[in-house]
């Protein structure tokens, strides 16, 4: 079964974004080529028990299991070793990225506290969009009681566009709640 957003995607906003830009052809469209999530741990991610109970929490969220990072130079002042684990990273393709960002967008984020929307300067030169989550318990999937600690995430979405102007078109026809000049 195909998520809802990728139908939404390949039957509205495709031909909508083609006609937006004068496109010759339905590919030259921008579209999301993956999403990556990566959670830093610090001084935690020595810790087994803390280390796999973020693991779960990646994995519910995502619904993929994380692959743990590693540090690749030893920084004495951060009490870094080369070769120790630093964070947890997934990377979503096709149908789960369509359907993780489906729940970001329509569940996860409206229930933030105090949020006013997305920054518009997150955008790179390339055109992909990166921002910070500071509480990962935003997301249903993640029990509220049995979280540990609260951690931060952060999210990046891969864009293949000719430019940042285009990526904030497609994001923007995904409802992604950006803040509009002269909101504050």
């Amino acid at each position: 079964m195909t998520p809802r957003l990728k139908e939404i995607f390949t039957k509205e906003i495709q031909p909508a974004l083609k006609d937006q830009f004068g496109f010759k052809n339905i590919y030259m469209a921008p579209r999301i080529e993956k999403v990556v999530l990566n959670m830093g741990l610090g001084l935690d991610a020595t810790d087994s028990k803390i280390l796999k109970s973020c693991e779960e929490d990646m994995a519910k969220i995502t619904g993929q299991k994380p692959i743990t990072t590693k540090f690749k130079k030893s920084v004495a002042n951060f009490k870094t070793r080369k070769g120790s684990n630093a964070g947890l990273k997934v990377t979503l393709r096709k149908n789960r990225m369509y359907e993780f960002l489906d729940r970001l967008v329509n569940i996860a984020l409206p229930r933030i506290k105090d949020f006013r929307g997305l920054s518009p300067k997150g955008f790179d030169k390339f055109g992909n969009y990166t921002f910070g989550i500071k509480e990962h318990i935003i997301f249903p999937e993640v029990s509220f009681d049995r979280a540990d600690k609260v951690r931060g995430l952060d999210i990046v979405i891969v864009i293949k566009a000719i430019n940042k102007e285009h990526s904030f078109a497609l994001l923007e026809k995904m409802n992604f709640p950006f803040i509009k000049k002269g909101d504050n």
